[in-house]
């Protein structure tokens, strides 16, 4: 054995658990089987598949820190809090845009696509008397196939593009402001997506599949993919994820013997350069990296995080996280969102059968000041491009945040090196286009904080209409509704004021009344759809 130890200064990282009351316990999981992690966070929020009846819902949560809690609501949950209920099957994915805290999408078993907004008023008052919850509601629906939705992932760079892995083993590209029709759909997968990342330019995407092949597509051109390469021998959950700003990239897969490995991949070729044998444990291992060169490891059904320092396309063991308590799910928050103070530099929340963990890992330095060798410049909450400068092939400037001083700087202009499309795979066809069914929000008091984005919700809007134009970090517009606390009456018009109130919350109170029928109706004809497609084939079994 060597004497001489590898210099690191991450060589002493550990994994710091919040204290209970600083977690949130009383959840109600989701016990759908479909394999993803099951919970995603944003700087803010937290989303977790939720167990509910009558269809398909997630929670949205103010996101605890390990050091204070959540602000604004219980550490143990009241059995029924606002939930996003309007898809009609099972929620199998949420993800967070990484443009605002307050955007998330959703995809579910029911082929629909949801785009929502978060009102930090719906978490007032959660332990005062006489509270009533209220769900959120969608600002934007896309019918993104007749099949599930597996996966939704965002663009990392540009704004209003979302990608989508669906049941007919597609990934489709969408730009909210002009969703009628996918703007490119990626195929030639032979069996499930199980996972998909795009690079950290997003002018590469990467998917994994249940066929046992890696693939690398251009998103924007669509059709097949540019390299198509051997992944791990099993078939269970295989998992990839981008390693920073480099040409490679890490994979989580089972071996044909059921061994856990973890791959390190050159995505020119393809080639595997590093494999590495983890254990014989049955839950599927899902990857995390760091732009400290960390790459987190954490296994469903385990509980405990082990995490790797990457270099020279090798991974050095660093140390492990261990807990007694099985984690269903797990997720990091953006970079941008730690706290240097504490030498916290990643940020992790470990989802058990029914509460949330929020775990700091911090690099132990004494020193008060900014430690600007662990905290690298994050990837900015400002978007680096348009949807409409991403689609026709603009060369990407990131834009990176100081963790110190919050300055945001902006890259050199980065032209991803794409690969050239290998000889076996066949040139792109043409995409079709699925129906959409899009849904109006109800008005919603707008947040002062956050400048309106243009969002199309009419399926009628003409491509055309939609000019995407570079914002600030908050994404979506949604009309804003009067309130008392916002209209100062004038002199002699108090009266008035008041009626005009009153009338206002009465439409209020109808419309949602209205919402909760159309999703009552919604439901009906579900069931309905079902219970006939169960006699029609039982008459054809006959």
């Amino acid at each position: 054995m060597s004497r001489f130890v590898r210099a690191s200064k991450y060589r002493h990282v550990f994994g710091q658990p919040a204290k209970k009351e600083h977690g949130i316990d009383n959840l109600k999981v989701t016990s759908s089987a479909w394999d993803t992690n099951v919970i995603s966070a944003s700087g803010k929020y937290i989303s977790v598949n939720w167990n509910a009846s009558g269809g398909g819902a997630f929670a949205i949560l103010p996101a605890p820190s390990p050091f204070s809690g959540a602000p604004g609501i219980p550490y143990k949950l009241p059995d029924v809090v606002p939930l996003a209920r309007s898809h009609t099957a099972p929620v199998l994915d949420t993800d967070w845009s990484p443009h605002s805290d307050t955007i998330v999408a959703s995809g579910g078993e029911d082929g629909n696509v949801l785009i929502w907004q978060v009102d930090p008023a719906v978490f007032e008052g959660w332990s005062a008397d006489g509270w009533v919850p209220v769900d959120f509601s969608p600002v934007l629906r896309i019918g993104a196939s007749q099949r599930k939705v597996g996966q939704v992932l965002w663009h990392p760079a540009a704004q209003h593009v979302l990608a989508s892995a669906v049941g007919d083993h597609t990934v489709k590209l969408w730009d909210l402001g002009a969703p009628e029709s996918p703007r490119a759909v990626l195929a030639g997968h032979a069996d499930t997506i199980q996972s998909l990342a795009f690079n950290p330019t997003g002018q590469l995407l990467a998917t994994t599949c249940r066929d046992r092949k890696l693939r690398v597509f251009d998103p924007r051109t669509g059709g097949e993919p540019v390299r198509v390469g051997e992944g791990h021998g099993g078939i269970k959950g295989a998992r990839v994820v981008w390693m920073g700003d480099r040409d490679r990239i890490a994979t989580t897969g089972f071996s044909r013997m059921s061994d856990r490995q973890v791959g390190v991949w050159e995505t020119g070729a393809l080639k595997n350069l590093k494999t590495l044998m983890l254990d014989q444990s049955a839950g599927v291992v899902m990857p995390f990296w760091s732009d400290n060169n960390i790459l987190f490891l954490a296994g469903k059904g385990d509980g405990n995080i082990r995490y790797y320092e990457y270099e020279s396309d090798n991974l050095y063991g660093l140390d492990e996280h261990k807990s007694s308590d099985p984690q269903r799910g797990i997720c990091f928050i953006p970079r941008r969102a730690v706290n240097p103070s504490e030498c916290e530099i990643a940020r992790a929340y470990k989802l058990t059968t029914n509460a949330i963990e929020p775990i700091a890992f911090i690099v132990p330095r004494k020193s008060d000041s900014f430690q600007s060798d662990i905290f690298p410049p994050a990837p900015s909450i400002e978007p680096s491009l348009t949807s409409g400068e991403f689609f026709s092939g603009r060369e990407v400037s990131l834009k990176f945040v100081s963790l110190e001083t919050g300055a945001v700087s902006t890259s050199a202009p980065s032209s991803a090196t794409v690969p050239t499309r290998s000889a076996t795979a066949p040139e792109p066809q043409p995409a079709q286009a699925p129906s959409l069914s899009p849904v109006v929000a109800p008005p919603i008091t707008k947040v002062a904080s956050e400048p309106p984005l243009p969002i199309s919700t009419s399926a009628s809007a003409p491509p055309s209409a939609y000019a995407p134009t570079p914002v600030s970090p908050a994404d979506v517009q949604i009309p804003p509704s009067r309130s008392a606390s916002t209209y100062v009456p004038d002199d002699g018009k108090a009266s008035a004021a008041v009626a005009l109130q009153e009338e206002n919350n009465h439409l209020a109170a109808e419309l949602r009344e209205a919402q909760a029928k159309i999703r009552h109706l919604e439901l009906q004809v579900e069931s309905l759809k079902a219970n006939a497609r169960k006699a029609a084939k039982a008459l054809l079994d006959n």
